[in-house]
């Protein structure tokens, strides 16, 4: 999806991958990515999540991008979080407490607005994307963290020649092709979501879930 079709589905409210809820597999798994209170969680391509929410409530500093200022300024409204605004660089920083919003494309990020980030949740970033912008999508990760911090990534497995993206579907092999060998991977879950999202038409249609190490960190036990 590029920027053009991700803002209008914003300016026509075609968001069915917004969840009113926070995300299950955060709450369950989060934990496997070892990460202290206070730490720096980046979630990029947030939309409006609720999980922002989760992840402050949490006591961890959260900072989120999204190129949708109809997105950005719908968390804060909806979530009655009076913020402050300011230009940051090319983007607009919105910020309430412990969580911040960059408003803005990913890709103009720069290393030092993201300063100790030792955590990444992704729920709808990678798989927002085709498989040319995965590719530039983890390069950039790389090159904003030259220490790679703990992810939590979510995507989906599925026949793409059976259905249109997006969320396209970036299976285990995919992701370990794009992530090794900065990151070592753990599959913490594989899950048939074809009653809950009412995909029985396909043969599978399966969330995977990992939990994503930087290759020097030291493995818990």
């Amino acid at each position: 999806m590029n920027t053009k079709d991700w803002l209008q589905r914003w300016q026509e409210n075609r968001i069915g991958f917004h969840r009113n809820e926070v995300h299950p597999q955060l709450v369950r798994y989060w934990s496997h990515c070892a990460l202290a209170k206070g730490c720096h969680v980046f979630v990029p391509l947030c939309g409006k999540s609720l999980d922002l929410l989760w992840l402050g409530q949490q006591g961890y500093r959260v900072t989120g991008v999204e190129i949708s200022p109809i997105a950005v300024q719908a968390f804060f409204q909806e979530n009655q979080l009076a913020c402050e605004v300011e230009s940051f660089g090319e983007f607009q920083r919105y910020r309430a407490g412990t969580i911040e919003i960059l408003c803005g494309d990913f890709f103009a990020l720069q290393a030092d607005m993201l300063p100790k980030v030792q955590g990444i949740y992704d729920r709808a970033a990678l798989i927002a994307l085709d498989r040319d912008l995965r590719q530039r999508y983890v390069e950039k990760l790389k090159t904003l963290f030259p220490t790679p911090p703990a992810i939590l990534l979510i995507t989906l497995d599925y026949p793409q020649q059976a259905k249109s993206g997006p969320p396209f579907a970036v299976p285990t092999a995919e992701v370990e092709t794009l992530y090794q060998p900065e990151w070592r991977l753990e599959q913490l879950s594989r899950r048939d979501l074809r009653e809950l999202e009412k995909k029985d038409q396909l043969p599978f249609f399966e969330e995977l879930v990992f939990c994503l190490q930087g290759a020097g960190a030291k493995q818990t036990q």
